[in-house]
């Protein structure tokens, strides 16, 4: 989880890749949308593989919480 970072005066503190100014989110919103992690390393090409699996990975983190039920 080191490739990803937050920093209060980047991006609005939303996270990043390796304090670039390229947001975890637009990654994901560009896997989301169909392109592959080839087309995305193309487009930026200051990425590299494992910031990809990084992001998904920061994802995967944060959706993993319990849905609590009332009853």
């Amino acid at each position: 989880m080191n490739r990803i970072t937050t920093d209060p005066a980047q991006c609005g503190g939303r996270p990043c890749i390796r304090g670039m100014r390229i947001r975890a989110k637009d990654v994901l919103d560009l896997l989301a949308g169909g392109a592959t992690p080839e087309e995305i390393l193309r487009d930026y090409p200051d990425l590299e593989p494992d910031d990809i699996r990084a992001c998904v990975s920061y994802a995967a983190r944060y959706v993993d919480h319990p849905v609590l039920l009332s009853g």
